[in-house]
């Protein structure tokens, strides 16, 4: 079987993707959150990725700006072409899970997407003063966490504290944002199948 640093996820089918996922390590699902092609697979593959634990607040962020969300953020759901309505679902999930608390910083797991992050929520400001809302508000008061760096107010001993039981909080809540994900009301119809095919 190929190993899961030698998979070509560009050619391989929906179904072959997500059983790759399901035998990767936490490092590796990480890995392929930040770096997924949003043009293959993303509700099949990414649908499952992105509701593990293991999951990062970084990672998750990451993977939100990479899906191109200002694609379809003011546009009405119906408007949005069939071929992009799974990758917003997914989006619309992620949105969900940041701003539930379901993603935790972590001290040693840094943000490389600061500058992008901070633009996204300049495009909030501006939109609140004109009083305008798209489809996703991040909550400022989670992300600034990731963005102000308050995790490392003593690095050594948040270090030991995440350490110890760094999913506590998130197992705590976990069954309310789960419940919280289901609830999600999506006003355009569920495809029968999923679809096999590419978009470029």
């Amino acid at each position: 079987m190929q190993d899961f640093d030698s998979f070509d996820w560009s050619t391989a089918t929906g179904d072959a993707q997500l059983t790759k996922a399901l035998s990767a390590t936490d490092v590796q699902l990480r890995k392929l959150a930040r770096n997924y092609d949003w043009n293959l697979e993303p509700e099949k593959v990414l649908g499952w990725v992105m509701a593990k634990k293991c999951i990062d607040l970084s990672t998750a962020l990451t993977a939100f700006l990479n899906g191109g969300p200002e694609r379809f953020n003011y546009m009405p759901k119906r408007d949005v072409p069939e071929a992009y309505r799974g990758a917003a679902r997914v989006l619309d999930n992620i949105c969900l899970r940041l701003n539930s608390g379901f993603y935790l910083a972590y001290p040693e797991r840094e943000s490389h997407d600061h500058k992008r992050i901070a633009k996204w929520l300049a495009y909030q400001q501006a939109d609140r003063e004109e009083r305008r809302r798209g489809r996703w508000i991040l909550d400022e008061n989670i992300l600034a966490t990731l963005l102000n760096d308050t995790l490392r107010i003593d690095r050594e001993a948040e270090q030991v504290t995440y350490s110890r039981n760094p999913s506590l909080l998130r197992d705590i809540l976990s069954p309310a944002i789960d419940l919280a994900t289901k609830r999600v009301i999506d006003d355009e119809p569920k495809p029968v199948a999923t679809s096999q095919s590419r978009h470029g």
